[in-house]
């Protein structure tokens, strides 16, 4: 079963990355309870449950309010039913023409073939420098 979690975090990565917001929100239990960090400026709504309010309150405001806005994964650690992800995210914020390095990891929750919780942990000292120019 283990695999099969990865296979399927990596695909809502490859989702996202080719801009298939559906794909990626296919991935989601109906009842997903998904985290923001803290201070991360998109955490005003936390949590967010269920995948319409992830498309509303994240994918919505990633895809309006930033040019090319990518989360980068470089590793896979497979725990079973829990895959944590480091990367780095990359884009720059539409209103202050400021762009965004950052690192992150996210923490993948599964059961029965869905992500059941996401939490998101990154430098959001860098993303509100960059949100607020």
């Amino acid at each position: 079963m283990s695999y099969a979690n990865r296979a399927i975090v990596e695909s809502f990565y490859a989702a996202i990355a080719r801009g298939d917001g559906p794909a990626a929100l296919a991935q989601m239990d109906p009842e997903i309870v998904w985290y923001e960090a803290e201070n991360f400026p998109y955490a005003d709504r936390n949590p967010y449950i269920g995948p319409a309010a992830v498309a509303e309150g994240v994918f919505y405001r990633l895809a309006t309010e930033w040019d090319n806005f990518q989360a980068l994964p470089d590793d896979f650690l497979d725990a079973g039913d829990t895959i944590i992800v480091t990367g780095r995210y990359r884009a720059t914020y539409k209103s202050t023409g400021i762009s965004l390095d950052a690192q992150f990891v996210h923490i993948w929750r599964l059961r029965d073939g869905k992500v059941i919780t996401f939490q998101q942990y990154t430098d959001t000292a860098q993303a509100n420098r960059v949100m607020q120019g």
